[in-house]
């Protein structure tokens, strides 16, 4: 009864059973695949998530699957360099900038929620069908798999939604919300194994959405053969897409033309693709804003509250934050339902921001400048199109926005 009941052992979800296992809130997760795998394809942690991370005890952990991002790196699709800034560590920052496989990071925090809390505290094949609550708790209703029988109710203190962008929670609030608002991008992910390329811990973004975009940073540490885990993401500017489906297959022969001249000294980008492991397609979506995300003993988090286009390296980020307020507020708060409606005050126009700011201005409006300026044509130099000032301007604006600038994390 004292339990609060987590929704989803994602991310966010695990971030959270953590931190309140630390804090001494006792916790439940309910997850709803019948097996918690390591799948996906890379994502990044920030500063200021590293940093909660490393709070929780798990930073070497971390280390250990991850690679330490040292540099982002923009060139434009003729493979010419138009900006290079450190990150991280070596960027002056107390804590590192990671590149990680997602279900290298997904297993990390579940092997420290399991050992942690106990393999009691987390079930799996519970998909959430409603929540219903009283003065006194929540009752959250579950099935054994989005079309399976009902297999029951459990009773908590509160229950809290991280149960991501198709939220059954979030439907229960906002019914009418409708489908994930499509960006008019879409995407092709991937995982190569490849020689290291520039530092070997660097992030690249090159080419621009109308004509091709590719984002490639490795994940893993190279292995005995020399070779990294590198990720990739093929973007390009589609005006139809099918519905998100993170395990779909994708045809490298619907994309791979954008990128057929892709000849670099650095990459041989068309090869690369072609050396894939697997590739998944999916469309670039978030949702707009919601004016709320609390009601009462329940809230959203991570996704279920803000799903935001991957295009600023931010999401998983914003996640993590939101589990560090949301526990912070139940400490401070006895009360639940004021709680919770802290954390939302805390986080929700934080959040906003960061959901527009990655449909317009985030990191790689560098690339959309460049690409505008020069009408897609090589340049001669670089600081004959844009000055090193206006793409660190760019480049600073966001990290304000996002919550990682030096200040902000020294604040």
């Amino acid at each position: 009864m004292d339990d609060i009941i987590i929704v989803g052992a994602g991310i966010g979800g695990l971030t959270l059973g953590l931190a309140l296992h630390a804090a001494g809130i006792p916790c439940r997760i309910f997850e709803s695949a019948a097996e918690i795998r390591p799948i996906g394809v890379g994502i990044n942690l920030l500063p200021h998530a590293t940093r909660e991370l490393a709070t929780l005890g798990l930073e070497a952990a971390l280390a250990r699957v991850a690679i330490t991002t040292e540099d982002a790196t923009f060139f434009n699709r003729f493979g010419q360099l138009i900006y290079q800034e450190a990150l991280g560590r070596a960027a002056g920052y107390e804590h590192p900038q990671f590149s990680i496989h997602r279900g290298d990071l997904q297993m990390v925090l579940l092997d420290a929620f399991r050992a942690r809390a106990g393999h009691d505290r987390l079930s799996t094949g519970r998909h959430c069908i409603a929540v219903e609550q009283d003065e006194s708790g929540v009752n959250v209703s579950f099935s054994d798999g989005p079309a399976g029988s009902h297999r029951g109710t459990v009773r908590g203190r509160a229950a809290i939604a991280c149960d991501g962008i198709n939220s059954a929670i979030r439907k229960q609030f906002f019914p009418d919300e409708g489908e994930p608002r499509y960006s008019g991008v879409n995407m092709w992910r991937g995982v190569t194994r490849w020689k290291p390329m520039l530092s070997g811990a660097s992030m690249v973004r090159a080419g621009w959405l109308s004509h091709g975009k590719m984002v490639i940073y490795p994940i893993r540490p190279a292995g005995a053969d020399g070779l990294q885990l590198i990720n990739w993401v093929a973007e390009i500017e589609t005006p139809v897409y099918r519905k998100r489906d993170w395990n779909r297959p994708g045809t490298i022969d619907d994309f791979i033309g954008a990128f057929a001249d892709w000849h670099f000294d650095w990459l041989d980008v068309p090869a690369f693709i072609r050396t894939a492991d697997s590739v998944l397609e999916f469309p670039m979506v978030d949702q707009d804003p919601l004016p709320r995300w609390s009601f009462g003993r329940v809230t959203l988090l991570g996704d279920a509250a803000h799903p935001m286009v991957p295009r600023g390296s931010n999401g998983a980020g914003q996640a993590i934050l939101d589990a560090r307020v949301l526990v912070s507020a139940l400490l401070e708060n006895g009360n639940p339902t004021a709680a919770l409606a802290s954390y939302e005050k805390q986080r929700l126009e934080a959040t906003t921001r960061i959901v527009l700011a990655n449909r317009t201005n985030p990191p790689d409006a560098i690339l959309r400048e460049v690409f505008q300026r020069t009408h897609d044509r090589p340049f001669n130099a670089i600081d004959d199109v844009i000055s090193r000032e206006e793409l660190m301007a760019l480049s600073e604006g966001y990290k304000r926005i996002a919550g990682y600038s030096k200040d902000a994390l020294r604040g």
